[in-house]
């Protein structure tokens, strides 16, 4: 089935795509209306005008306006995403359903945002990336926070927890990993997946080092988990998974193989340039990418990060921590 394909089989659902213009590289996002009782909208876009007339003229394609929403589902924290929830329950009352273990990141944005600043630059001085590098990378990261919004969470769910829609269900089902409050939405009868950017048809979903939604410090191994939440996915009998970014995937076992590839080549190489000399995160990332781990280097370093841990894990590599800066070791 081609990706129109998929989409055309939607419509007839009740299901239609809207893409979502963003500032970001990944470009647009999507956002999924839900003909139904209630009407729903599964994610918003991010908080910006642009976006908003853009949400309202495709939601009017379809003979509806942002005033008519009555429930809006949240995948997960990311500002793309959520930016302009708080805007569309103003116009519309809605009622706004996530994962409830994410409900107070999500109703504390601004105070989390700073947070998750300060905490991805203690995670980069101690991977070896220069402090002026983090401190320019926190004040561009802070210029970002104005398209995110706060977000208050109406009905929190649980993860497999199943929302009643007058003639479809959706079994909310937590898939952290690309961040903490990833959540899926599962259509058993049609075998419709709604993924978020849990799975994208035309890049990887990088899952970022990021503070834990229970509010401590700790590091969570991000792509060790999200490997686990891909597995479980993989098993599920989808026909069409659509994402929050790009084409609708009609082939999700085939596309999860492929990634479960590309981390297996790049843990590889990863390990191979450990063998040559102890390196930082920082020093694996850009004999990797160049000068891309300088303007990219908290994504590039969580993507080094998360090979690691797996090399740490099979028991491959060693962290040698001097108390300032962690570098990997081989392990003979």
């Amino acid at each position: 089935m081609t990706p129109e394909a998929a989409l055309e089989q939607a419509a007839l659902a009740g299901i239609h795509c809207l893409r979502i213009p963003t500032p970001f590289a990944v470009g647009r996002v999507n956002a999924y209306l839900i003909e139904d009782d209630p009407l729903t909208l599964i994610d918003v876009g991010p908080n910006s005008g642009k976006a908003l007339d853009e949400l309202n003229a495709q939601l009017g394609q379809h003979g509806h306006a942002i005033e008519d929403l009555e429930l809006i589902l949240v995948t997960h924290q990311h500002l793309d995403h959520i930016g302009l929830v708080e805007i569309a329950v103003e116009h519309s009352g809605a009622e706004v359903a996530a994962i409830g273990a994410a409900a107070r990141r999500l109703s504390n944005f601004d105070e989390e945002a700073v947070a998750e600043d300060e905490y991805a630059v203690s995670v980069m001085l101690r991977n070896g990336i220069p402090e002026e590098v983090a401190v320019a990378l926190k004040s561009v990261s802070s210029s970002f926070h104005g398209w995110g919004s706060a977000v208050n969470v109406t009905r929190p769910l649980e993860d497999g927890e199943t929302i009643e829609l007058g003639s479809r269900r959706l079994q909310a089902l937590h898939r952290p990993g690309h961040s903490p409050s990833d959540t899926i939405f599962w259509d058993e009868e049609r075998r419709l997946l709604f993924a978020g950017d849990h799975l994208l048809s035309n890049v990887s979903s990088n899952p970022l080092i990021t503070l834990p939604l229970d509010g401590s410090k700790r590091r969570v191994q991000t792509l060790v988990t999200y490997l686990e939440s891909l597995r479980k996915t993989q098993a599920m009998p989808a026909e069409i998974v659509f994402g929050g970014h790009g084409e609708p995937i009609t082939d999700h076992v085939a596309l999860i193989d492929s990634r479960f590839a590309s981390t297996e080549r790049r843990k590889e190489k990863i390990h191979r340039l450990i063998g040559e000399r102890s390196r930082t995160g920082y020093e694996l990332a850009q004999a990797i990418w160049g000068n891309v781990a300088v303007t990219q280097a908290y994504l590039t370093l969580s993507e080094v990060i998360g090979h690691t841990d797996i090399l740490v894990n099979e028991g491959r590599v060693s962290e040698a921590d001097d108390g300032s800066v962690i570098r990997f070791e081989a392990i003979a």
